[in-house]
């Protein structure tokens, strides 16, 4: 996949309506401080489009990118640590949970978790959650550079016994620093949009 466009089309907060889109559309769901804003900007080939931030909870909209006039990469808000009230994470999970249920575009999601880390109970719940509706996501366990490549296959077993993957499910090691993964990212999009077709 050449990625040669980029566009932020449209940004949804928790009362929005979501966009009818023309597209198929490919989601990226994590805890917040998971790298989901460096994992899009390293696939768009973007410094800074989707804004990456120390602070974690930072991306609190659904945000659509309109790549290639093909597709759209579809930001959901980061779910667990940010520090916000409960009424407003739970309000965030509603919004997650009705773009996921009745997106008509919607292919497929990309759930992102931190490689050096056991999946989180949260991780976990909305892994099921996703399952038991019928989304099969891919695994991006990110932040690859920051373990030894020995580490890596017992790293990806350990996400997909917690998580309780079929063996089907593709897990994919990546670093936005070293770029490792994209390729195999991007083999899985061209994967989609040709099924899709």
């Amino acid at each position: 996949m050449k990625i040669k466009s980029v566009t932020l089309e449209t940004v949804c907060g928790i009362t929005s309506r979501f966009p009818d889109n023309p597209y198929p559309e490919i989601a990226f769901a994590g805890r917040s401080n998971v790298g989901k804003s460096s994992l899009i900007n390293a696939l768009m080939n973007r410094k800074s489009l989707a804004r990456t931030s120390s602070q974690p909870g930072k991306t609190q909209t659904v945000n659509f990118y309109n790549i290639n006039n093909e597709l759209y990469f579809v930001d959901l808000p980061g779910y667990g640590y940010a520090r916000v009230s409960k009424d407003v994470k739970e309000k965030w999970a509603k919004m997650i949970g009705r773009y996921l249920r009745t997106s008509k575009q919607l292919k497929t999601v990309f759930q992102l978790i931190d490689i050096r880390h056991e999946p989180s109970a949260n991780d976990v719940e909305t892994y099921k959650s996703m399952t038991g509706s019928g989304i099969n996501p891919i695994i991006i366990a990110t932040k690859a550079d920051k373990i030894k490549r020995s580490q890596l296959s017992s790293a990806v077993k350990i996400i997909r016994s917690k998580l309780g993957c079929t063996p089907d499910t593709l897990i994919i090691p990546f670093s936005a620093v070293t770029k490792q993964g994209r390729e195999e990212i991007y083999e899985a999009i061209d994967q989609i949009l040709e099924d899709n077709d």
